[in-house]
């Protein structure tokens, strides 16, 4: 039998598709984002041990996964607000047109609810964890509620406001376990994220020629130069930062034995300039993290190369 829109036979699969376009919306592929959080845990290594062994070290565990899912969540609702105020310009842009919410697919009521409904819990439950956590959590929402609404308009510091969201992922990743990260963590992923968010600008203004006032209305004050400009100076902080890190930060082991990780770095961050560069992949830097195969082993070997020398030479 025929069946119409609005029937009872109709509304499951009507519910199904507006909780698959609800799932898309929220961009899980960039949760990938929030991992960050786990780099206090995995930097404290010799600390978390000290708890009672693998015991102290579970929780420890269980509390940072807990941290990342509340940072998914919260960074969900802001994907979502950013989509409702961006609809208008998405919808002239090739692949963004076909968003739930520009799209027409989610209706902007039900993702403002959702918004709402993820933020709150995400922040109550981020109090809940370590009230430290919960004023990181309820910062990043205030710095990403300023960064759509206005600066995402304003030259320079609309990447830099996206560096800071990631500063912030690995900020609250050591206040909700309440240990002391070396402010070199910090200072390298400041300015590794500053380089991601330049190369995606860049690779923004590539795929949309012409057309990329139209699409971005920040887009009409950077050019090409300009962006591999900053691109090359902020890889070159990077990797004067990360090595630096690696014999000055006081948490890391006195033998200078983290250096072994700096060539991984070195491969690491050229092969993202190279994907930038030459492919203009850098507007989805969560796709190229999970389907780029060598820049996948890299990050891989460096995770055991250091996690060796942190367990090899601790305490």
């Amino acid at each position: 039998p025929m069946e119409y829109p609005g029937t009872p036979s109709s509304a499951p699969v009507m519910v199904a598709r507006s909780a698959r376009d609800l799932l898309g919306a929220v961009r899980p592929k960039q949760w990938t984002k929030n991992l960050l959080v786990y780099l206090a845990l995995f930097f404290t290594v010799n600390e978390a041990w000290s708890f009672g062994e693998v015991g102290g070290f579970l929780t420890l565990f269980g509390k940072t996964t807990l941290a990342f899912l509340v940072f998914s969540a919260v960074s969900g609702a802001v994907y979502l607000v950013n989509d409702l105020v961006d609809a208008e310009h998405d919808r002239r842009h090739p692949t963004k047109r076909l968003r739930p919410i520009s799209s027409g697919r989610l209706s902007a009521g039900v993702a403002g609810s959702a918004a709402a409904l993820l933020g709150a819990v995400g922040l109550a439950s981020g109090f809940a964890l370590e009230p430290g956590f919960g004023l990181v959590v309820a910062i990043y929402l205030g710095v990403m509620a300023a960064y759509t609404l206005v600066i995402k308009r304003l030259m320079i510091l609309d990447v830099m406001t996206i560096s800071a969201g990631f500063v912030l992922r690995a900020v609250a990743g050591a206040v909700v376990l309440q240990v002391p990260v070396s402010p070199w963590l910090y200072t390298c992923t400041g300015v590794g994220a500053l380089m991601i968010a330049l190369a995606k600008r860049r690779s923004e203004l590539a795929q949309a020629g012409e057309s990329a006032g139209v699409q971005r209305d920040i887009l009409q004050g950077y050019n090409k130069g300009l962006l591999d400009q900053l691109m090359a100076v902020m890889a070159t902080c990077v990797l004067i930062t990360y090595g630096l890190y690696t014999f000055t930060a006081p948490n890391l082991p006195s033998n200078k034995a983290m250096m072994l990780t700096i060539p991984f770095v070195v491969y690491g961050v050229f092969r993202y300039m190279y994907l930038v560069r030459l492919g203009d992949l850098g507007e989805r830097p969560e796709d190229i993290l999970i389907s780029d195969v060598p820049l996948i082993v890299t990050i891989a070997a460096w995770l055991a190369a250091a996690a060796t020398v942190l367990v090899l030479f601790r305490g």
